[in-house]
Formats: structure tokens, C-alpha cells, sequence
């Protein structure tokens, strides 16, 4: 029997129903659907494995164009356009996505056991430890490399900022990054000596690949990032690396340089 993830379907919904609110689709859209429904299909089908790993393949397929926005059908609304939060840093834009949370929700829907099962106890340590480490580490890397500086504010847009940062991206790249890649990587290498420590290992590294078109500090500071969110999936869950990946998003919109100083 499928037991859903409830919570974090809500707090999808929450936020697709936001961008939803702003955004357009056109019927490109449903076609996209149509192939993660037939993807989620396969997947499901318990004695058929090549159908599932075809299905898995059909999904990372269709994960990709969605996540660089890619997929047309998408009208993805514009609500902060090249704003300075402060004087020194690069013009920030942001669109409320309303492809990206389609992976979440296919995710959460298929593959449940991406959210890996601890007691409240324990995602709240793991997420205390985690993020005390991960803010340290990166956050004092990035203002070594003269990346951001200490600079707290609170700009007009930032309630806005936290919404979609919650619900439409974090949810969706530790659903993505921690619970899929982290998690089924742990699973299928648990046979090995260190197998889930691989797996956190090239959960970390993919994540920070994707950072890529921002250079290479970014890629070494999201791979920092990615160790201590795949901390807190180890020892506490989906929960607690959603709570993590957030924190640090926060301390750093809230207290540094946003997203990075001009060159």
C-alpha cells in the first residue's frame, strides 16, 4: 500500500499553488505530466525490473529540462527583478517556477521512502548539528574568498524570498539531491564497505555540479553545502536536510551579502 508523505506534499502544494497564482501554463504541460505519470508507472511495477529502471531513466530524463527550465509550456512569473538588497551586491532576479516542483511532487508520490523514517528527536539534533557546521564552514569559505560579507538586512521582498525559497526550490532539491540521489544511492551500495558514505559523497559533488555556470567557488561552496545537508538526511531525514539547505539559505539572504558582491 502507498503511504504518502503528506506534509511535504502540503507544503509542494503551498507553493505551486503560489506560483500557480502569479504563472501561466500552456497544454505543453500536460504532455510533461503525462510522461512523469507513465515514468511513475513503470517505477511502481514490482516484478518488472526493467521497467522500472527504464521508468527511473524516463524520470531523470524528464527531470533535467525541467529543472534548467527547459520544457516549454512554463510561463514562469517574474516577481523580483533585478533588485540590489544592498549596495554591494550583483542585481538579484527570481521567478516563482512552476516546473522545478513537478519533480517533488513526482518523487514524493513514487518513491516515499525518500524521506527515510526518524523521530522528531532526532531530526532536531541532526539539523541543529548539521547546519551549525555547514553555516561555519561555508558561509566562513565564502567570506574568505571575498564572496559576501556580513551584512544584515531585511528587504521588502524578503517574505516573498522565504516562500519560494521553502517551498519551490528546497523542497525540491533535497527531495531531488539527499532523498533520490543520497538516498537510493545508499541503498543500492549498502553491500559495500562505506556505501551510504559514497553515496553522500557523490550526492555532495552532483549538487555542487550543478552550480557549475557560477564558477568555480560556487561549485566548491555548494559542495560544502551538499556534505552538510547529506549530514542531516543521514541522521535525521528529508526533514531535517529541508531544515538545513533553508537555515543556510536564510543566514544568508538575512545576514550576508545577497547573493554574492559585484565584481
Amino acid at each position: 500500500m502507498l503511504v504518502l508523505p503528506w506534509p511535504y506534499l502540503t507544503l509542494l502544494a503551498a507553493g505551486y499553488v503560489l506560483a500557480l497564482t502569479y504563472g501561466q501554463l500552456t497544454p505543453l504541460v500536460g504532455l510533461a505530466i503525462l510522461v512523469l505519470a507513465l515514468a511513475g508507472y513503470a517505477v511502481r511495477q514490482p516484478h518488472h525490473r526493467v521497467g522500472r529502471y527504464l521508468g527511473h531513466a524516463q524520470f531523470i530524463g524528464m527531470a533535467l529540462p525541467l529543472a534548467l527550465h527547459l520544457w516549454p509550456g512554463f510561463y514562469n512569473a517574474r516577481m523580483i527583478d533585478q533588485a540590489r538588497f544592498t549596495e554591494t551586491a550583483v542585481p538579484f532576479s527570481m521567478n516563482l517556477n512552476l516546473d522545478k516542483p513537478l519533480i517533488g511532487f513526482w518523487l514524493l508520490i513514487v518513491c516515499p521512502w525518500i524521506i527515510g523514517r526518524h523521530s522528531p528527536a532526532q531530526t532536531l539534533k541532526a539539523t541543529i548539528l548539521a547546519l551549525s557546521l555547514t553555516a561555519l564552514t561555508t558561509l566562513g569559505a565564502a567570506c574568505l574568498l571575498g564572496i559576501v560579507e556580513w551584512s544584515p538586512k531585511w528587504p521588502p521582498q524578503a517574505w516573498l524570498w522565504v516562500n519560494n525559497n521553502l517551498l519551490l526550490v528546497t523542497v525540491v532539491e533535497e527531495a531531488l539531491f539527499r532523498g533520490y540521489i543520497q538516498g537510493g544511492l545508499g541503498r543500492r551500495l549498502k553491500h559495500l564497505p562505506h556505501g551510504e558514505h559514497l553515496a553522500w559523497l557523490i550526492a555532495a559533488l552532483l549538487f555542487g555540479l550543478v552550480h557549475w555556470g557560477a564558477g568555480w567557488q560556487w561549485v566548491m561552496l555548494a559542495s560544502m553545502a551538499g556534505t552538510g545537508y547529506g549530514l542531516a538526511y543521514r541522521y535525521g531525514g528529508l526533514a531535517a536536510a529541508i531544515a538545513t539547505h533553508f537555515g543556510l539559505n536564510l543566514l544568508h539572504f538575512g545576514l550576508f551579502t545577497y547573493p554574492m558582491l559585484a565584481g
